[in-house]
C-alpha cells in the first residue's frame, strides 16, 4: 500500500523541509552567483564528510513493491504490471552481471512461475539465485500485517511461502523486509528469529519516534521481541529513515518523479505502445550530473542518520519494475557516472541484495543497543493522523479470515488423523491436500497488510471473501467425507481404533419421532466440556450420544425468529476427538420421566423498554442471574448490567456495557477525518441509544440475556443488540469462567465509529493490556498528546484485552480482531465497527472511503476475577473461543434409521497435551523435499525439472508454550513432555525431528548470525535454538517457546 501517506495526506514537516533544502541547495549550485550561499553549501559537505570521515558505500537495492490486494485483485495486477515485473527482471539480470534485485512477496511470483515464466525463464531465476543476484526477502505467501493477524496465520503464510521456496528451489530466506505494515509488532521479530533470519527491516513507526531515532543515529538495534525467549531469540533490526522504501522521487530539475523511468503501472491494460505515465527523465548528457548530484544528496543526508559509512538506498516503490529494461539502463549509467566521480562526490555505489548490505554492517562488528520487547503500535504518521481506525476497519472480513483459519486448524489435524489410521481408506489423499491447500492459500492470502486490515478497495475485499468461502466450502467437502465415508475394514492401528458396533438409538417414548445425526469434533489437544448451539425447528428435542444416553440439553424460542428454536447441549470431548449426538425431536407429548427430562424447556422473560430519559434512582431494583462462577446484577430501572460478583473469591465489581459512537469527519476542508486506516476522534463518544429492551432466558445448560438498544425513543427496531450466555452446570471447568456477549450491530449511520464500552470500578489508572497477535500481552499505559489523544490510545486487539488493579481484573477475548482503549479509570471500550465516507480526492479515486453498510456480530468472551486466577486460565479460554467445536449436521431431520443401520465409526482415542501447552500445528503439509538439506540440494542438482512424489508421511508438529516466565508459579515452568506418548492415540511414533519454524532447517544445521550489544557480554558460544528431543522422544518446553517438528508414524 505504501505510497498513501505521500499521495494522500499532507505531506509531513520534515518532507516539506528536505524539499525546500534540496531545492535552495540545486539553484545555488548551479548559479553559483551569492557568495554566501556557496559558503554554506561548502560548510555543510564539510560537515557531513568530517561525520563519515571515509568514503560512503551505497547499495542500491532494486524492488518492487506489489500489493496482494490493496486497490486491484490480485488478477488485475498479474496482469497489468506484476508478470512484466518478474518476466523483464529475470531478462535484465541475465543480461548484465552487476545487476542484482530483491523479490518479496511469493503469491504473485508462484503465479508467475507456474502460469507464466517459460523454461528459459525459469532456468534463469535458478542461475541468478545461485548467483545470489536474485535474492528471496521475507519469503511469506505476502508482506503481512502485524496488529491484526493472528500468530498462527503469520506463521501459516511464511511457512506457505518457504516451503515452496525450499521445494522448488532449495533456498531459504534469511531476511525480513517489513517496510509497510502499519506499525510493527514485537512477535514478528520473534517469529522471524524463530525461521532462521539473521536480520530484520521495519519502517512504519510512528513519525515523532522516527525523527528522534534519526537525530540520535538509533534506527538499528538489537531487537529482544521476548521477554521470555530474551537473547535466545533475539534479531537486529534496521528501521528505514524517513524516505521508507521508495526513492525519493522529487527532481529539482524535472516536474516528473526521478528514478521511476518505467513511470507509472497502468490498469486495466499495460499499453500497447509502451509509454507508461509519468516516466522519468531520460538519463543524457544533459541529465545525469543533475541526476548525480540529487541522488548523491539524498544518500548523504542518509548517511547522517546511522552509525557507519553504510547506506541502504533503496531502489523502487509500488507496482515498480514492470519494465525493468529502461529502469536498469538508465540506472546504469547514473551509476557509472557516481563511480567515475567517486572523489569529486564521496560515495561509491553498487547493486545490491539485503544480504550484501547486512552482511556488511554485521562484519563491522559494531556494539549495538538493545530494544526489550516493546513494539512499535499504534502508528501515527502526521498529529491528526493516527493509524488505528484499521484495527476495526470491515469487522466482517476479519471474522470470516480468522472463521476460515480455524476450520484449517481443525480440518488439518482431522485429516493427518485419518491419513495414519487409514492410508488406504476411501478419502482419496490428493484430493483431501488439495483442498487443504486452497484453504492454506486464502488464510495466507488475506493476511496481507491490505487484506485482513480492511484497508483495501471494495471489490478487493470480495475477492478475499471469495477466495475464503471457496477454501471452507472445500474443508467442509473434506470433512464431510472424512466422517461419512465407510473406513477400510483393517485399520492399520486396530488397537486405538475399534470399530463400535453398538447401536446409539435409543427408542422414543413415542414413535412419531424425527432424527438428525451431528459430528461434533474439538479440534484442541486439551479435554473439554462445553455446550453447543444448533438451530431447530421443533420446540422439543432430546440429545442422545454415541453410547446412547441423554445429555443435559435446553431448547428456547430463538431471538431471531418466531419460527426457529435455539438447542444447547453440553459436550464433553476429549484432545483432538470427535463424538457422534443424535438429535430426536418427538412430534407428540414427551413424558419428563423419559430421555425428555434432561432437556429443559426455557422460558422467554420480557422485561419493559426503559427511556433513557426517564431513568430515576438506579440500583435499586436489581435482578439477579447466577451461575456457579458468577452473580451478574442487572438494573430494571435501565435495563444495564449493574454489577458482576465473583462467587469464588467473594469479589463485586461494578460494572456497566453500552453502546457509543464516535461522529467522523467526512469533509477534509473542515478538518482531519477518518478513513480505511486513519481514526480521528472528532470529539468524546456520544451514547449510541435513547432506550433500552430487556429479555431474560433462565436456563439449565446457559442463561441468556438479552438488551435491544433503540437510537430513538420511538424506534420500532433496535439498533444494536448484545446477547449474554452465562453457562450453567459447568462448576470446576472452564466453561464456568466465560461470559460469552454476542453482539448485532449495523447497518451503521454514515461517519459513525461504534464501540461497547464497559464501564467499571477498577482503577486502572487508564492502563490497558493488549495482546501482540496472540502471542504474548503488552502493557499499555495511557498517553496525554496536544492533538488527537484518543485515536493514539487505541491498540490492537486481537485476541485478548484486560484492564486490572491490585485485586481484580476483567479480561475480554476475541474470536476476530478490534481496536481497544481505556480512555477512563475502570473503562475498556472495543470498536465494534465503522462506516465510513470522505471527499478525499485520494480517497475516491481508489474507492477506499469504507462506506460498509453490513451487520457485524462479533462474538466477545468476558471473565471477572482475581489477577492471579485469570492469569493462569485466559490464555487457554482465549484458544477455546478461536477453536470451538466444530458441529457438522450429516442429515436433516427424519425417520430413524433402522436397526440395522450403525451410527458409527472408529473410537477416535484422546490427543492430550498440558494446560500450559497449545498443539498449534499438525498437518501433513505435502512438501516433496527431502529433510536432509545435501540430499535435497543434490535432487534438484541432478533432477532438474524433475518432481518427485509428494511426502504424505511426513507430519508437522508444533507446540507452543502459553506462558511467559514468572507469570504463573506452576504454569509458567519448563514443561517436559514424551511426543511419542502424547501422540498415541493416533498412532505410535517412529521418528522425530526438530526443525525451523517454518520447517526448511533442521534445527542442529541452523547457524544464526550472533550481533554484539551495549549488555553484559556473553558466551561466545550461545544456543540459538533448543536441546532438541531425548531418544525416547522427550522434549521441554520453556516459556514461549514453539517448537517445530517433523514426526514420522509406523
Amino acid at each position: 500500500m505504501g505510497s498513501k501517506s505521500a499521495h494522500a495526506h499532507v505531506i509531513t514537516r520534515s518532507h516539506e523541509t528536505l524539499l525546500k533544502h534540496r531545492l535552495c541547495c540545486f539553484v545555488d549550485l548551479v548559479l553559483a552567483m551569492v557568495f554566501l550561499s556557496f559558503f554554506l553549501c561548502l560548510l555543510l559537505m564539510a560537515v557531513s564528510e568530517n561525520d563519515a570521515a571515509e568514503r560512503i558505500q551505497v547499495f542500491v537495492i532494486p524492488h518492487s513493491h506489489m500489493d496482494v490486494g490493496w486497490v486491484y485483485t490480485v488478477q488485475e495486477s498479474m496482469h497489468a504490471y506484476a508478470s512484466n515485473v518478474y518476466s523483464s527482471v529475470v531478462e535484465e539480470l541475465s543480461r548484465v552481471k552487476s545487476r542484482k534485485f530483491i523479490a518479496v512477496e511469493q503469491e504473485f511470483f508462484r503465479l508467475w512461475w507456474v502460469n507464466v515464466a517459460t523454461d528459459w525463464h525459469q532456468k534463469q531465476v535458478r542461475q541468478l539465485l545461485n548467483e545470489g543476484r536474485l535474492e528471496f526477502i521475507i519469503g511469506g505467501q505476502v508482506m503481512h500485517d502485524e496488529a491484526v493477524t493472528d500468530v498462527d496465520d503469520a506463521i501459516l503464510q511464511l511457512s506457505e511461502g518457504h516451503g515452496f521456496l525450499y521445494e522448488t528451489f532449495g533456498v531459504r530466506p534469511r531476511f525480513g523486509w517489513h517496510v509497510d505494515p502499519f506499525g510493527a509488532s514485537a512477535t514478528t521479530p520473534v517469529l522471524f528469529a524463530l525461521a532462521g533470519f539473521d536480520a530484520h527491516l521495519i519502517s512504519r513507526i510512528d513519525y515523532d519516534l522516527k525523527d528522534d531515532m534519526q537525530k540520535n543515529k538509533k534506527l538499528q538495534f538489537v531487537w529482544r521481541g521476548s521477554p521470555s525467549l530474551k537473547e535466545k531469540q533475539e534479531i537486529f533490526t534496521h528501521t528505514m529513515d524517513q524516505f521508507s522504501y521508495c526513492t525519493p522521487s522529487h527532481l529539482p530539475f524535472s516536474n516528473r518523479s526521478g528514478f521511476y523511468w518505467n513511470g507509472v503501472a497502468l490498469f486495466p491494460d499495460p499499453p500497447k505502445d509502451g509509454i507508461y505515465p509519468n516516466m522519468s527523465l531520460p538519463v543524457t548528457k544533459e541529465t545525469v550530473e543533475l541526476y548525480a548530484q540529487t541522488m548523491v544528496d539524498n544518500i548523504k543526508q542518509r548517511a547522517q542518520w546511522f552509525r557507519t559509512s553504510h547506506v541502504l538506498w533503496p531502489w523502487g516503490c509500488d507496482k515498480q519494475f514492470f519494465n525493468a529494461s529502461v529502469q536498469f539502463m538508465n540506472m546504469d549509467v547514473l551509476m557509472n557516472y557516481i563511480n567515475t566521480h567517486s572523489d569529486k562526490y564521496g560515495v561509491a555505489v553498487q547493486y545490491a541484495t539485503l544480504q550484501d548490505y547486512f552482511q556488511t554492517v554485521h562484519q563491522t562488528n559494531l556494539s549495538w543497543d538493545v530494544r526489550g520487547n516493546q513494539d512499535f503500535l499504534p502508528y501515527s504518521t502526521e498529529p491528526f493522523q493516527a493509524w488505528t481506525g484499521f484495527y476495526g476497519s470491515r469487522n466482517v472480513l476479519k471474522g470470516v479470515a480468522r472463521r476460515a483459519s480455524s476450520l484449517l486448524y481443525a480440518a488439518e489435524s482431522l485429516f493427518t488423523r485419518y491419513r495414519i489410521s487409514y492410508p488406504d481408506g476411501p478419502v482419496q489423499r490428493e484430493w483431501a491436500l488439495d483442498k487443504l491447500k486452497a484453504l492454506r492459500w486464502a488464510v495466507s492470502e488475506v493476511q496481507h497488510h491490505d487484506g485482513i486490515t480492511g484497508t483495501e478497495s471494495p471489490k478487493v475485499a470480495d475477492m478475499y471473501m471469495e477466495h475464503l468461502m471457496q477454501g471452507m466450502m472445500g474443508a467442509e467437502e473434506l470433512l464431510a467425507a472424512i466422517f461419512l465415508l465407510p473406513q477400510t475394514l483393517e485399520p492399520s492401528n486396530d488397537i486405538h481404533h475399534t470399530p463400535l458396533t453398538r447401536s446409539t438409538r435409543v427408542k422414543s417414548d413415542s414413535g412419531n419421532v424425527l432424527e438428525q445425526h451431528i459430528i461434533v469434533y474439538n479440534p484442541l489437544a486439551w479435554n473439554i466440556s462445553t455446550y453447543i448451539n444448533i438451530s431447530v425447528a421443533y420446540a422439543l428435542a432430546v440429545v442422545l450420544d454415541d453410547d446412547g444416553k441423554a445429555v443435559p440439553a435446553q431448547i428456547q424460542q430463538s431471538m431471531e425468529s418466531s419460527t426457529v428454536y435455539d438447542l444447547f447441549f453440553v459436550v464433553e470431548l476429549g484432545g483432538l476427538q470427535y463424538r457422534k449426538y443424535i438429535v430426536q425431536f418427538p412430534q407428540s407429548h414427551c413424558d419428563t420421566g423419559s430421555a425428555c427430562g434432561a432437556t429443559h424447556v426455557a422460558r422467554v422473560v420480557k422485561f419493559t423498554k426503559k427511556n433513557v430519559s426517564q431513568w430515576k434512582r438506579t440500583g435499586r431494583k436489581l435482578l439477579p442471574v447466577l451461575n456457579e462462577c458468577y452473580k451478574l446484577m442487572f438494573d430494571q430501572e435501565t435495563n444495564l448490567l449493574h454489577s458482576i460478583t465473583d462467587r469464588c473469591e467473594k469479589m463485586r465489581v461494578r460494572v456497566q456495557q453500552d453502546f457509543w459512537e464516535y461522529e467522523a469527519n467526512g469533509d477534509v476542508h473542515s478538518g482531519p477525518i477518518s478513513d480505511n486506516y486513519i481514526f480521528t476522534a472528532n470529539g468524546s463518544a456520544i451514547p449510541a441509544y435513547k432506550s433500552v429492551a430487556m429479555e431474560i432466558v433462565a436456563g439449565k445448560v446457559v442463561s441468556e440475556i438479552r438488551q435491544y438498544f433503540y437510537r430513538e425513543e420511538e424506534d420500532k427496531n433496535h439498533t444494536y443488540s448484545v446477547v449474554t450466555r452465562v453457562p450453567v452446570g459447568f462448576e470446576g471447568g472452564l466453561a464456568c469462567f466465560r461470559l460469552e456477549q454476542s453482539y448485532k450491530v449495523g447497518p451503521l449511520e454514515m461517519n459513525r465509529e461504534t464501540v461497547f464500552r464497559t464501564c467499571t470500578s477498577l482503577k486502572n489508572n487508564r492502563t490497558l493490556f493488549t495482546d501482540n497477535n496472540g502471542y504474548q500481552m503488552m502493557k499499555r499505559t495511557y498517553k496525554t498528546f496536544v492533538n488527537n489523544t484518543i485515536a493514539r490510545n487505541y491498540y490492537p486487539m486481537v485476541r485478548a484485552a484486560y484492564i486490572q488493579d491490585d485485586s481484580s481484573r476483567v479480561v475480554f477475548l476475541g474470536e476476530r480482531a478490534h481496536g481497544v482503549a481505556s480512555l477512563s479509570q475502570g473503562q475498556l471500550e472495543v470498536m465494534l465497527h465503522r462506516r465510513l465516507w470522505n471527499n478525499q480526492e485520494w480517497n475516491l479515486g481508489y474507492n477506499l472511503t469504507l462506506n460498509d453498510s453490513s451487520v457485524v456480530r462479533p462474538v466477545l468472551w468476558m471473565m471477572l476475577g482475581s489477577p492471579s486466577a485469570l492469569s493462569s486460565i485466559y490464555q487457554q479460554e482465549a484458544l477455546e473461543l478461536q477453536h470451538r467445536p466444530v458441529v457438522m449436521p450429516i442429515d436433516q431431520p427424519q425417520k430413524p434409521w433402522n436397526q440395522g443401520e450403525k451410527f458409527s465409526g472408529p473410537f477416535v482415542q484422546p490427543v492430550v497435551v498440558p494446560q500450559n501447552l497449545h498443539m498449534q500445528t499438525l498437518s501433513i503439509p505435502g512438501w516433496n523435499y527431502s529433510p536432509d538439506h545435501t540430499q535435497h540440494l543434490h535432487s534438484l542438482n541432478s533432477g532438474g525439472e524433475r518432481k518427485s512424489e509428494i511426502d504424505f508421511d511426513r507430519i508437522l508438529l508444533r507446540i507452543t508454550h502459553l506462558y511467559e516466565e514468572g507469570e504463573d508459579p506452576v504454569l509458567s515452568q519448563p514443561t517436559v513432555i514424551n511426543l511419542k506418548e502424547v501422540m498415541r492415540g493416533i498412532g505410535e511414533v517412529t521418528k522425530v525431528q526438530e526443525r525451523s519454524l517454518t520447517g526448511t532447517w533442521n534445527i542442529s544445521d541452523l547457524q544464526r548470525w550472533s550481533w554484539k550489544t551495549n549488555e553484559s557480554v556473553r558466551k561466545e558460544e550461545r544456543i540459538d535454538f533448543f536441546s532438541g528431543t531425548t531418544q525416547d522422544f522427550s522434549v521441554t518446553i520453556y516459556p514461549k517457546e514453539i517448537r517445530t517438528f517433523f514426526i514420522y508414524f509406523k
